[in-house]
């Protein structure tokens, strides 16, 4: 729950977590502890302090009390996803700094009603290092009152877009690159493995901490693949950046393949220091890809649209320009643009899998770092061996169940089940948790 610290065996990640430290991130570098928001200040209360009548979303907050005269580590918001607000918040039960993401107005319609069910679903399922997950989630009000959920996850300190911005010292680190493609790579297992297509896979959705361990987020737009090709999957996903070719020209199906371009996406940002495919329409979306990878042929284009493939062969042929990828930096190496070329390949049943490309020979050092002293799935004996899993990259023991979902046929039978899912995932063993409504913060949180 708490923010890790820098580790003092890992030489990996300490030129870049000194760029967390000073530039700022996706949450407050505070850790473990008793110190944080004066309680007037805090968002959060334990139930057992909070008023005992049920908060009303719709009910005006109090005026706030005085501000504390030294308050350590404030409440405040520290990013938007798709869906909802995320703050960084103290957690008054142990003073530790967590995430509190805000889902509001949750049940406007069926179909916005069920994803924030799935993502809460996916949250509480997922149990991975690679993946976020929820640690608890804030006690309902009553059925009547209930439009909103709060969800509290890990605090990181960035993100990777903040990193390729900001650190000036990932330049230099290939160990770094090598760091972060894994631990997209890992997470990505474990969701695919759960059948489970993430579709907004960018840098400002990949969480990291001082240690570079990466935990990827956002599961607003996240669902269970389809496996009838002929049922239409909705094309409104992937920020345009990192949108797979597939995508761009109007494929009505596609597969985990889809992440998989994202990584390659983010892989060539990480080694450029810049956005690789950066254009201002899918059109040039798309002109930009074929610059890279040449014009493709029908064979490659079978998934995408009549219109798509009518433009595609009215213009003049390309070439493959791929050798360009060894001039995005010095850390371009044989194996990593080796590995980059079959992460971009244009044709998604051709695209390597993430299975596939975790054995991949540019990984290994990074998987040896990153089990020798940084995992939570290894340790080291009180002889000081290291003892290591058998599992470096572990999937998960069964897929995410999403049946439920074509049971629900109204927002109100949505509203009672995910009230009764909430209840059924409370921490027992732990005071519940409430929204203080005295907070002096609560007024812009609410909103």
């Amino acid at each position: 729950m708490a923010v890790v610290g820098p580790s003092r065996h890992s030489r990996v990640s300490m030129s870049v977590s000194m760029s967390l430290m000073q530039g700022g991130g996706a949450g407050a570098t505070g850790g473990g502890g008793t110190t944080g928001a004066h309680p007037g200040q805090a968002v959060l209360a334990a139930a057992a302090q909070a008023p005992p009548t049920y908060y009303h979303p719709a009910a005006p907050a109090p005026p706030p009390p005085p501000p504390a005269q030294d308050p350590v580590q404030p409440d405040r918001p520290i990013g938007y996803g798709a869906f909802g607000v995320v703050w960084a918040v103290t957690d008054p039960r142990d003073g530790r700094r967590v995430a509190l993401k805000k889902l509001p107005n949750v049940f406007l319609s069926l179909v916005s009603s069920k994803r924030v069910f799935r993502e809460l679903k996916m949250l509480c399922f997922f149990k991975h290092e690679n993946v976020l997950s929820a640690l608890d989630i804030l006690q309902p009000p009553h059925l009547d009152f209930f439009q909103e959920i709060y969800v509290i996850t890990e605090l990181l300190q960035s993100d990777l877009h903040k990193i390729i911005v900001m650190s000036m010292n990932l330049k230099k680190q290939t160990d770094s690159i090598t760091f972060f493609v894994l631990g997209i790579a890992r997470g990505l297992k474990y969701l695919h493995s759960a059948r489970i297509l993430h579709r907004d896979i960018k840098p400002g959705n990949l969480l990291v901490n001082s240690n570079c361990v990466l935990k990827i987020c956002d599961f607003g737009l996240a669902r269970v693949e389809e496996p009838d090709q002929n049922k239409h999957m909705t094309q409104e996903v992937v920020t345009q950046y990192y949108r797979a070719p597939e995508i761009l020209m109007g494929a009505r199906h596609y597969t985990a393949a889809v992440d998989v371009w994202s990584v390659g996406c983010i892989f060539g940002e990480l080694l450029r220091r810049r956005i690789l495919f950066q254009a201002q329409s899918p059109v040039q979306q798309l002109e930009l890809i074929t610059e890279l990878l040449g014009t493709p042929t029908l064979e490659d284009m079978r998934y995408a649209c009549e219109g798509a493939r009518s433009h595609m062969l009215r213009r003049a042929p390309k070439p493959p320009s791929l050798t360009a990828l060894y001039t995005l930096s010095s850390q371009a190496t044989h194996e990593a643009v080796h590995l980059l070329c079959q992460m971009l390949v244009f044709d998604p049943d051709k695209r390597i899998t993430v299975v596939d490309a975790l054995a991949h020979p540019y990984l290994d050092e990074g998987r040896l770092r990153y089990h020798s002293c940084m995992c939570t799935c290894c340790y080291t004996t009180s002889a000081g061996m290291r003892q290591y899993t058998v599992e470096f990259e572990p999937a998960t023991s069964h897929p995410f169940d999403d049946l439920w979902e074509r049971k629900l046929t109204t927002v109100q039978q949505v509203k009672e089940e995910m009230h009764k899912f909430i209840a059924e995932q409370l921490n027992t063993s732990r005071v519940p948790l409430c929204i203080n409504p005295q907070s002096a913060a609560f007024k812009s949180f609410a909103r």
